[in-house]
């Protein structure tokens, strides 16, 4: 009997879902409609659990130098050979997620994001031993490294992390920053929303205004913040909400998806009960599925492993 490969539910790591046999649903098309029209920063905004972060961690995999390129065999972006002769594995990538960014008090917000913005520059911390880099640069940079980061440093962080990769590699840059708007929905909820809007305008602003290191970004939430509280002056930049036609089929499940999905685990007969409780969005013009609803509803009805 084959052995059926594992459902990915709450996995959000690319390289994961590839290495250890989990089921993907190819969305490594995304790459390439994202490539043919970006702007110098892209907003895709979509409901929870639609596989936002899996998405930006695909783009993180794909761009970023030293990748694997066998994670990709055999998906949709590898047919297209040209495209990933020039994109993949060219890129130094900043990927930032603020999903934990909250707290009871602007103060202890400050402290998850410093965390969060820590977390990147550890990644990066072979810059410190780079000879492209000038001792001014790796004292501007070693301010990254501190157990805290002020709230000023915080703001300057990812223009300087940009800055020095630019130097380092000589490429420009790509930034991903998933869930950017969860600080500004728990500020709201604890009262402290303009401080954080203020704060996350400001290091908008130094990373994607006028960046002279920035290849391009992108960012993923949930809401749609006012263009005039966050992005104000920001050139280029293009929003995908949920009305939109383009890249509709790029976050969450389509029907076809679904119904691949249920022949995969042998269990093609729940498919009108699944359409009947979980197809209730419209992206574009695209009827969607929610991923971690199909997900679970598989693993109930087919006791697939996870």
């Amino acid at each position: 009997m084959e052995t059926k490969k594992k459902l990915p539910i709450g996995i959000e790591f690319f390289s994961d879902i590839r290495t250890k046999g989990f089921y993907y649903v190819d969305k490594t098309a995304f790459i390439r409609d994202l490539l043919a029209s970006w702007g110098s920063v892209n907003l895709f905004t979509r409901p929870r659990r639609f596989g936002k972060s899996l998405n930006m961690d695909m783009l993180k995999t794909f761009f970023e130098i030293g990748t694997e390129p066998a994670l990709f065999d055999g998906l949709e972006i590898a047919k297209d050979t040209v495209l990933c002769e020039q994109y993949m594995g060219k890129y130094p990538v900043i990927s930032i997620s603020l999903k934990d960014v909250s707290g009871p008090s602007y103060e202890s917000a400050l402290k998850r994001m410093s965390s969060a913005i820590r977390k990147e520059a550890r990644r990066h911390q072979y810059l410190l031993d780079s000879d492209r880099l000038r001792d001014v640069d790796k004292e501007t940079l070693n301010v990254l490294y501190s157990l805290y980061l002020e709230e000023e440093v915080q703001e300057e962080s990812l223009y300087i992390l940009s800055e020095m990769l630019h130097k380092h590699y000589g490429k420009k840059v790509i930034i991903l920053i998933d869930e950017y708007d969860v600080p500004l929905d728990k500020a709201y909820q604890r009262n402290y929303y303009s401080q954080m809007v203020n704060h996350i305008r400001v290091m908008f602003s130094e990373a994607l205004k006028t960046n002279v290191n920035l290849e391009f970004a992108v960012i993923t939430g949930c809401l749609r913040i006012a263009k005039e509280s966050i992005f104000t002056g920001l050139n280029n930049f293009k929003v995908r909400t949920i009305s939109d036609v383009d890249f509709a089929e790029y976050f969450g499940f389509t029907d076809i998806e679904v119904r691949e999905i249920l022949h995969y685990y042998g269990i093609e007969e729940t498919y009108n009960k699944m359409k009947e409780w979980y197809d209730g969005y419209q992206f574009g013009q695209t009827e969607m599925y929610c991923p971690w609803d199909v997900l679970h509803q598989c693993k109930e009805y087919g006791e697939i492993e996870t």
